[in-house]
């Protein structure tokens, strides 16, 4: 069975060459059909050239380069959409995904999974990244339409029809996490240690975490409006109550800073709302691709469902 890999890459110009030694070995003697897809999500270093010898090299090693930095979201879908197997892999190219637990994710696919999840533990983390982690997720399991594990990221193996599944989403604002478990079907588990990164620093700073999460929590349910009603509702009447109770001038005050509080949060998750409805109405596509290796011989469903995606996106 035919095995494609899904890479996003940003300025790993380090890294690529160490990717590619990674998965060759994990997968010598375990799977013999396979193709690797590098999407330079629009590097400002030499990730493109990496991409581009390796394509020389070896054949199996294609690259999608974006027009710009569209964001990792973006560079997976565009991924999924030049995969061609009938099993599909996502991973990181900094190496915190270890290609050496793939053999085992596909073992456990061909068992009737339609996604198999490789869950990392939180050593080797920040006491605060652990932290807001596990909020977050405590947040997520109250809040999301959906059920998200705390552990449980990109790095995954997916069947053809978890694949198409997930394609025929057309959201703008896509997170990823929702998504695959939105999409459903049964899914399997794989545990592994958490890995340091090989080469270079990770791009998830504190204030892209915190913006990735609010993302989840809008894009999957309604529920911080209803919260912010009643938080409104709350605070006038405490505005209510203090304005009762403080005398003089004071009295005025408190009940007016109270309610301009309330006005703010209420425009802010609004506007969280409003903005991504304006998004989806603009219908732009998701990336725009610069430049590709040739495909060597895709199937013509394939190469007629990228053409269609790609039209319409």
């Amino acid at each position: 069975m035919y095995l494609s890999m899904v890479v996003p890459c940003f300025n790993e110009e380090h890294g690529v060459q160490r990717l590619y030694d990674a998965l060759v070995e994990a997968l010598a003697g375990e799977v013999r059909d396979y193709e690797v897809i590098l999407v330079d999500d629009g590097s400002t270093d030499r990730t493109l050239c990496e991409a581009r010898r390796l394509s020389e090299h070896d054949p199996r090693f294609r690259y999608v380069s974006l027009s710009r930095n569209f964001g990792k979201e973006s560079a997976v879908l565009c991924g999924l959409r030049h995969a061609r197997g009938n099993r599909v892999a996502l991973l990181d190219a900094d190496l915190q995904h270890p290609p050496r637990l793939l053999p085992r994710m596909l073992v456990l696919l061909d068992t009737g999974y339609d996604q198999v999840v490789a869950r990392r533990s939180r050593s080797g983390d920040t006491a605060w990244r652990t932290a807001l982690s596990r909020t977050y997720y405590r947040l997520a399991r109250r809040w999301l339409d959906v059920s998200l594990r705390d552990g449980a990221g990109d790095f995954r193996v997916l069947s053809r029809r978890a694949v198409d599944a997930l394609l025929s989403l057309p959201e703008h604002h896509r997170f990823s996490k929702g998504l695959f478990a939105w999409i459903g079907f049964d899914t399997g588990y794989v545990t592994y240690r958490n890995v340091p990164r090989q080469t270079g620093e990770s791009r998830w700073r504190l204030s892209a975490l915190v913006d990735h999460g609010i993302d989840g929590l809008v894009s999957f349910n309604d529920a911080p409006l209803r919260p912010a009603l009643v938080l409104g509702l709350l605070t006038t009447g405490l505005g209510c109550v203090a304005g009762a109770v403080v005398r003089g001038r004071n009295r005025w005050a408190a009940g007016l800073f109270g309610l301009g509080g309330v006005q703010v949060f209420l425009l802010g998750v609004l506007g969280e709302y409003v903005g991504r409805a304006c998004a989806e109405a603009r219908r732009r596509p998701h990336y725009v691709v610069k430049e590709s290796s040739p495909v060597p011989g895709p199937p013509r469903a394939v190469e007629q469902r990228l053409r269609a995606a790609e039209l319409v996106s």
